[in-house]
């Protein structure tokens, strides 16, 4: 019997041991290539590649005085941000007759409602550009990029906000009822307030998305650049140090946002 113990005993160290060098396996796997970008982007080595020739912060400097890059960032800035007010606006609205209305068939229609997360961004591109250039016979912009992402973007902005006007208290807005609160008032000073955090947290989401983003992009924003694009056709040539600093900074902005859509919310509530 106690043999028997020994031996399960000695088993369970092993998948233990197993575990742990494929979760340790996995981790390296996922960022690695990260910690490599960012280790490159301060290489002296002109190439952005091994071997390590020194540490320099010059590429980072090239990159804010190359004008294209200027030119894409400006872009990048400027779509995310009409991205974020679009699709905070519509989401926030979209997320109410969701969950407070009695309309048939809800549930299909939260479904058809955050269908462009679930659809490829390749589709959504491609049936957008042929909307816009064969049936709308619009030219491709920046403006025709900030719709694009905006279907993408906005059930995220929805279902964030879903999910917090799901656990309002309706007493709450009763009680501002019975105190003479119209409608508008009771949507200004109690519902609006209380949803904040989630409204905050979707439009950071929007934000981060807009940033990243590349295939619906790519697809409608026509002679324009942003930075993933200009990263994209750069990378085409060759993986340079200002390639490499770039995305750092790019990666850098990302999680930093994406921190924000996590803390703030908890902050301020």
């Amino acid at each position: 019997m106690a043999r028997d113990v020994e031996v399960v005993s000695a088993r369970a160290g092993l998948a233990r041991g197993l575990y742990g060098a494929w979760a340790a396996f996995i981790y390296v796997f996922l960022f690695a290539p990260i910690v490599l970008l960012v280790a490159f982007s301060f290489n002296a080595n002109k190439y952005g590649t091994f071997p390590f020739t020194g540490w320099t912060t010059t590429w980072y400097s090239q990159v804010f005085s190359d004008y294209q890059i200027r030119d894409a960032l400006t872009t990048t800035i400027q779509i995310a941000l009409a991205v974020t007010l679009i699709s905070t606006i519509v989401g926030t609205a979209a997320a109410f007759p969701l969950v407070r209305s009695r309309l048939p068939f809800r549930s299909g229609i939260r479904i058809a409602m955050v269908l462009p997360i679930m659809i490829p961004g390749l589709l959504i591109g491609v049936s957008l550009l042929v909307l816009f250039t064969s049936v709308l016979h619009q030219q491709l912009s920046p403006t025709t990029a900030v719709i694009g992402q905006s279907v993408f973007t906005t059930p995220f902005v929805m279902l964030l906000v879903a999910a917090r006007l799901q656990g309002f208290d309706a007493s709450l807005e009763r009680a501002a009822s019975d105190l003479g609160a119209n409608t508008w008032k009771r949507l200004r000073y109690v519902v609006l307030p209380l949803l904040a955090p989630a409204i905050f947290a979707g439009a950071l989401f929007a934000f981060t998305l807009s940033l990243d983003e590349f295939i619906i992009t790519l697809f409608l924003i026509g002679s324009h650049n942003t930075l993933p694009i200009y990263i994209y056709t750069q990378v085409k040539f060759g993986i340079t140090p200002e390639v490499n600093a770039l995305a750092a900074l790019l990666l850098a902005a990302s999680l930093a946002l994406m921190a924000l859509a996590f803390i703030l919310p908890a902050i301020i509530r």
